[in-house]
């Protein structure tokens, strides 16, 4: 066979051959046991109205503790949206992560579930990740009326433990083993959340300020406000992310009054459902208003005085759930 003869047939094998690898995963992603591996268009978010890749996917709606032990979190300065509420009347405070623009690579660390959270992730169409529950959430999460992961059943390795830490403290997740869970368990994973309302235009300033929110003790928190964002301190320190060593900043402060009542133990039950009054911290202003939320599965609505929604600043929240009596001062 003539040399030119055997070139033919390589060259004909090889166009063969990448026929062959393109019918099978041509336009498919390539699952490598994380995320999968595809072609995302951008988008703007509908929690921070800013643009992300992720703005049409489910977010991530994780439990985090609050403990001073457990400082500081990983993960913490890349959510979307924090919630902040007592788990304790009084005391001890939770915070519920919500992740959908950025893929913190750790995650933790992680607590049990409250039933008043339950209602805030519904409202955010998130998936609830979380590590056990007081037999109040876990009578709701065992019904199996809400997409949530915990990390007692563990499926597909969505969990970990980090052997330098003591348990309870020793929990971590990750975004991908997050979504990867969620696929495999057969969630939806597209974004549903109907989103808040942002400003198209902000106006620059040069206002600086501090404020802040009257927990008990440790959990005492201040914001400290410059250049348009919420620079957050707790316990009088720095509330920095492990992940990338970053300090937690956002561009909304939103503050909510609501009534709690110790019902069993060390638990509580917060009224997060109905409405109340709101203070709004946004480019370096107080604005006053009241929350409402109708269901369960409603959103968590930010209402004016003019009976509208308050319109955000693009970019992340955090939101402060508190006793009406708390201490909370801006100066």
């Amino acid at each position: 066979m003539s040399k030119k003869l055997k070139l033919i047939i390589i060259v004909i094998i090889l166009i063969l051959v990448a026929l062959f690898l393109f019918y099978k995963f041509g336009g498919r992603s390539v699952d490598i046991g994380e995320k999968n591996i595809k072609e995302e268009k951008k988008g703007i978010s509908p929690i921070t109205g800013q643009e992300c890749e992720n703005y049409n996917s489910r977010a991530f709606a994780v439990m985090l503790a609050s403990d001073p032990i457990t400082r500081p979190l990983s993960g913490i300065s890349q959510a979307d949206l924090v919630v902040e509420m007592p788990v304790v009347t009084g005391s001890i405070t939770r915070l519920m992560a919500v992740f959908n623009c950025e893929e913190p690579k750790e995650i933790g660390s992680l607590r049990s579930s409250r039933h008043d959270f339950i209602p805030l992730a519904l409202g955010l169409d998130a998936v609830y990740a979380h590590w056990g529950g007081s037999h109040f959430a876990l009578d709701e999460l065992d019904s199996g009326f809400f997409d949530n992961i915990d990390a007692l059943n563990n499926p597909y390795n969505a969990y970990f433990r980090k052997s330098t830490l003591f348990a309870p403290h020793n929990g971590f997740t990750s975004y991908d083993r997050l979504y990867n869970s969620s696929k495999k368990l057969g969630y939806r994973l597209d974004n549903e959340f109907e989103g808040y309302d942002h400003l198209e235009k902000i106006e620059k300033n040069d206002i600086k300020g501090g404020l802040t929110i009257g927990f008990a003790g440790k959990y005492k928190v201040y914001w400290d406000y410059s250049d348009g964002l919420y620079y957050r301190w707790r316990g009088g320190e720095k509330e920095m992310d492990k992940d990338n060593n970053e300090q937690v900043k956002v561009s909304n402060v939103v503050v909510l009054k609501a009534f709690s009542r110790q019902i069993e133990g060390q638990y509580n039950d917060v009224d997060i459902e109905g409405q109340g009054e709101l203070i709004l911290y946004q480019n370096g202003q107080e604005i006053k208003g009241y929350w409402k939320k109708e269901t369960k599965d409603s959103k968590m609505y930010f209402m004016g005085n003019d009976q509208k929604e308050i319109k955000l600043v693009p970019g992340k929240i955090w939101i402060e759930i508190v006793e009406p009596n708390y201490e909370i001062k801006w100066e």
